[in-house]
């Protein structure tokens, strides 16, 4: 666990990244490297950045492929519905994600898409690594827009 717990650090500081913007980060690791990174860029105009989203396209970039066989995604927040399409359709083998999101979660809170039977592609999904870190960065975030 203590190396989902570096990567997810290595997430949690892309979220950190400001911009207005809902704080949650990615990075998409194969084997112990990092190949991608990314934080939510929706605020920008970009409706369908979420930082899984643009996490998951730079890692195909970098590997050339549209395939990220052997890879895993770290997210600070658990992925939506569209995220977790994303990452069966891109055949990413684990979600590692911290905190969990009970109203839109596909990994696992309101459903567990990447390992629904109906679909070709499955991917594990391991939920609350860092969660207390997670969900106090959203929580002070959305504490801080209210007031």
């Amino acid at each position: 666990m203590l190396k989902a717990e570096a990567f997810m650090r290595e997430a949690l500081r892309e979220a950190e990244k400001d911009g207005g913007e809902v704080p949650v980060g990615a990075v998409v690791v194969r084997g112990d490297r990092i190949i991608a990174r990314a934080h939510n860029e929706r605020e920008a105009g970009r409706p369908f950045a979420h930082a899984e989203m643009l996490a998951m396209e730079r890692a195909c970039q970098a590997l050339g492929d549209r395939r990220l066989h052997g890879c895993a995604l770290y997210v600070t927040l658990e992925p939506c519905p569209m995220c977790a399409g994303a990452l069966m359709l891109a055949e990413v083998e684990e979600c590692v994600f911290g905190a969990y999101d009970p109203r839109q979660g596909c990994c696992g809170s309101v459903y567990t898409l990447p390992q629904d039977p109906a679909f070709f592609h499955r991917a594990r999904c391991v939920g609350g690594v860092l969660e207390e870190e997670s969900r106090a960065l959203l929580q002070r975030f959305f504490r801080e827009k209210r007031i």
